[in-house]
């Protein structure tokens, strides 16, 4: 799993309240948070920096410790333990649903672990809107290696890479190995590149099912018909298993006006405040938005073909030594072994006893894994991934967890003495002891639902402002009752999973 380099070019541009580029702020009035030491000096050196947040991910944010008072590797671990003291409500694969939207709505390789960053001049590289450009790319004229170049641009279909014998498929890729996909993050590892699969093989029923219809162009009503159905999960079934369900219902409203027309109105638009287009807060991309982190597990069973006992886990990436390499890493062909059968993660009809699998508790323990990463040596600043995630929200200057929740007229919850108020450590303890794991509290519900909302209204393509009535039950490229028929009466990600046709059960797999 990567998780971007550090390397960047240099940010120079002054901090202003005013300008609003593809980057900005909330909080432009508060004050950044700094950590201080012992003497109450805030600390500024670099490796001193560096060298009190690795003690902080490495003291406090592990799942599992070893006497010594170490990260337990997590070959170590046993992952049904783990369940029992960190599963959630959640099924499993909407942690990696949550890394898929990450990807469509944000990407800033430019920012910098070294040195402080001004959003107003970092860039981002995706759309702040939930268009499905990591799928879709620039379209079949501009990229054709990503379609059937046997097909019509009008009729265009995703290339998908059989694997042997089952109903599951591979990324496309070329002679070394790679994906060929709009975004190469979403071949990060094993789950959420069978995810970009089922999406592509999603679209590719939806063209089928235009062309049936004597549809002219297929390939723009399958587009449309995908991006609406996927921002419809994203809000009603993703954001609403994620915030505080309060907060969720008064972020964005259904209204029928007096002469009997949809519309909606965002009921947070104090907080995320916008004024010719929506830009990227990096209160949500750098710290907010990175509550999923938590819910990683170390392992996961990836299908029937691997069996139901325990020995069968497969982690999601093993950096120890004498590791066999057997994991769920990415950028790599994927096997049958490592194949996702649905049903395991995410709540289907062929679900059964221990399934789906489930994400663990959003609080400030981070899986083991996460501190053993491939990205620098053991132990390393690097190599931990809540090191990295407190050191980036220094570096982008942004303020306290308490100051946070002071600004919005909220308590701040109590934190215990030596644990930091970095915003996105607050947030997690927030979820932790606030709604035990099962969803944000207050403030980070706060901050999330009002962007997803902010985004979704501030996109002229979506169904929100093309459609306002538009329902999945009433487009007519889907098929109410077979699409949907894991949840009758709603849509959710197993829908999007029902139409991609990609491996749902045992029987799926030899």
């Amino acid at each position: 799993m990567s998780h971007g380099s550090t390397a960047a070019r240099e940010v120079t541009a002054p901090r202003s309240r005013f300008y609003q580029g593809p980057f900005g702020r909330l909080f432009d009035d508060l004050e950044p948070w700094r950590p201080v030491d012992g003497a109450g000096v805030p600390i500024t050196d670099g490796q001193a920096l560096q060298d009190w947040c690795l003690n902080i991910a490495n003291t406090l944010m592990v799942e599992k410790l070893e006497p010594d008072g170490t990260p337990t590797p997590p070959g170590d671990i046993d992952e049904d333990d783990m369940d029992a003291e960190f599963g959630s409500a959640i099924p499993a694969g909407y942690t990696y649903f949550g890394q898929f939207v990450d990807h469509d709505i944000t990407f800033d390789p430019t920012s910098s672990l070294q040195r402080h960053n001004d959003p107003d001049r970092l860039f981002n590289f995706r759309t702040p809107r939930f268009d499905l450009d990591n799928l879709y790319g620039r379209g079949p004229d501009d990229q054709p290696y990503l379609y059937d170049t046997d097909l019509p641009s009008h009729q265009a279909k995703f290339l998908l890479a059989p694997i042997g014998g089952t109903a599951a498929h591979d990324l496309p890729r070329n002679t070394k190995g790679r994906a060929l996909i709009g975004d190469p993050r979403n071949d990060e590892n094993s789950i959420v590149s069978q995810l970009h699969v089922a999406f592509l093989a999603a679209h590719n029923t939806l063209v089928d099912r235009a062309v049936a219809r004597s549809h002219h162009e297929a390939f723009a009503a399958a587009r449309t018909t995908l991006r609406w159905l996927y921002q419809w999960v994203v809000w009603h079934d993703y954001v609403k298993r994620i915030v505080d369900p309060v907060i969720h219902d008064a972020a964005l409203q259904k209204d029928t006006t007096a002469d009997g027309r949809t519309v909606w109105t965002r009921g947070l638009e104090d907080i995320y405040d916008w004024h010719d287009q929506p830009y990227m807060p990096v209160e949500f991309s750098g710290a907010a938005y990175r509550f999923g982190h938590s819910m990683v597990r170390s392992k996961y069973k990836t299908n029937l073909h691997r069996g139901f006992d325990d020995t069968h886990f497969v982690p999601i990436f093993d950096n120890t030594t004498g590791s066999s390499g057997d994991d769920l890493r990415g950028f790599r062909p994927v096997g049958i072994d490592n194949a996702i059968e649905w049903d395991w993660f995410l709540r289907m009809t062929s679900s059964i006893g221990e399934f789906p699998q489930r994400a663990h508790r959003i609080d400030t323990k981070l899986t083991n894994a996460l501190a053993f990463l491939h990205e620098g040596s053991v132990g390393s600043a690097n190599n931990v991934l809540a090191s990295r995630n407190i050191l980036r929200g220094i570096r982008l200057e942004l303020p306290s967890g308490p100051d946070i929740a002071t600004r919005l007229g909220l308590a701040p919850i109590d934190l215990e003495p030596g644990e930091p108020a970095s915003l996105w450590f607050y947030l997690l303890k927030e979820a932790e002891s606030k709604a035990d794991g099962n969803h944000l509290g207050d403030v980070g519900s706060i901050i999330v639902a009002s962007v997803f909302a902010g985004l979704l209204v501030g996109d002229p393509q979506s169904w929100l402002n093309v459609a306002p009535a538009w329902t999945p039950n009433t487009d007519p490229l889907l098929e109410p009752g077979t699409d949907n028929v894991d949840s009758p009466g709603e849509w959710e990600l197993a829908s999007i999973i029902r139409i991609a046709g990609v491996p749902t059960k045992g029987s799926d797999f030899p």
